[in-house]
């Protein structure tokens, strides 16, 4: 069987192509993704009394209080001896827990011990442990929890916290008199006869938006264009039998993830509809465009909301960071509030609509909850400004709390 010949090969190039790090005239970027900022490089130190041993943690910024872990982040170091005699183990434990019956105990690594291969303890063991993302409770898996504390107005003295340490353990048998054994005390979280370096961190787990905020509502009269980007709150503000008006319709719209940075701006849309007489006769309790520091019967406020389980029990503290409405009143149908963006510098938060002064208003008050949440960290398209090391996790938007999110002021 014959075949017909090849066809000739071109020549090689005599030069390769040039590159430029900007699109050509007839060219299009079809993705960018930016260099990771490099990682820290300083050291947190934590030193015995007697300077014979330090425990040396890696990857720090410079000149910080505490050491600071994120999501998935390795716990990375090494411990430096000044005297090596008679050390029979050596051990790093990286630990979390807070008000619970018992204290997570998240890695444990033994990182040297005596034996006949091994009679004298080298003067720097270098570790790395990865901090898990979950735990175990009840049968149950968890996200790890970011450090946390939080008092209690409700109950005086009465504080819940989330702490994590690291702790390194030299065990020297023979640095006490045989007649004390070496035991652990649970009380004191240490070993007899033995020295322990211990810190505490800071887990500070990182998150960001899985998209940017959208465009504002193109507006129209008598509302909103909707968006399946944005997502609408509906209320009715209920009138009173005696007030003779109509009651008046609410619309809220919010980003429909309901996910945004704390240190952004959240953008949202208001409306009010009814005739122009009930319009009138709520415009004493509506928005307005004046920051007087009093407390509006109408106000969007942003509210961080701490719960904690005793025996069965609940007790809620809530924090308010409150923003006032600009606001403007046609003679028509609707009021319409006009986009308004506040930064708001809380950790966690819900926003929410609310009516309350019931006793002088012609209208039933309402309160509309709206589920949020919020990231640390921006939404980026391209990785800009992340650090090579750092690890981020995308929250899913919050669950509705109730199938009706409002409810009437009594």
């Amino acid at each position: 069987m014959s075949t017909a010949a090849l066809p000739a090969l071109q020549p090689t190039f005599s030069r390769t192509p040039s590159y430029s790090a900007e699109p050509g005239l007839y060219e299009q970027r079809l993705a960018l993704n930016a260099r990771s900022l490099p990682h820290p490089t300083g050291n947190f130190i934590k030193s015995s009394k007697n300077g014979n041993a330090k425990l040396r943690l890696t990857a720090q910024e410079s000149n910080i209080d505490l050491p600071v872990y994120g999501t998935g982040g390795v716990v990375e170091g090494t411990i430096e001896l000044t005297k090596t005699e008679n050390i029979s183990t050596v051990e790093i434990t990286v630990e979390g827990g807070g008000h619970t019956e018992t204290t997570l105990c998240l890695d444990t690594v033994l990182l040297w011990i005596k034996d006949g291969n091994n009679p004298v303890c080298p003067p720097a063991l270098p570790f790395s442990l990865t901090l898990p993302t979950t735990f175990q409770y009840n049968g149950r898996s968890y996200p790890l929890p970011p450090s946390h504390t939080i008092k209690l107005k409700g109950l005086p003295g009465f504080y819940a916290t989330i702490d994590y340490s690291v702790s390194a353990v030299i065990n020297k048998p023979n640095s006490v008199p045989n007649i004390v054994p070496l035991v652990k005390s649970k009380k004191l979280g240490i070993n007899i006869g033995s020295t322990t370096l211990s810190t505490p961190f800071i887990y500070y787990p990182r998150t960001r938006p899985a998209a940017p905020i959208p465009v504002p509502l193109q507006r129209i009269e008598g509302g909103f264009i909707e968006s399946p980007e944005w997502r609408k709150y509906e209320s009715v503000l209920k009138a009173s039998p005696k007030a003779g008006a109509q009651d008046i319709y609410c619309k809220v719209y919010v980003p429909a993830s309901r996910i945004f940075c704390a240190s952004q701006a959240i953008p949202f849309h208001v409306t009010f509809e009814s005739t122009a007489y009930s319009l009138a006769a709520f415009l004493p309790y509506g928005p307005t465009t004046s920051n007087s520091g009093k407390m509006r019967p109408t106000r969007i406020q942003l509210m961080r909301q701490s719960t904690v389980d005793v025996r069965g029990g609940y007790f809620y503290e809530k924090f308010e960071k409150n923003r006032y409405m600009a606001c403007r009143l046609y003679r028509g149908r609707d009021v319409q509030a006009r986009r308004r963006r506040r930064n708001m510098d809380v950790i966690l938060g819900i926003p929410g609509l609310s009516v309350m002064d019931v006793t002088k208003s012609p209208f039933v008050g309402i309160r509309e909850v709206i589920p949020a949440r919020l990231t640390t960290d921006a939404y980026t398209e391209d990785g800009r400004g992340i650090t090579a090391r750092q690890s981020f996790s995308v929250p899913p938007s919050p669950e509705e709390e109730t199938t009706d999110n409002f409810a009437h002021a009594m």
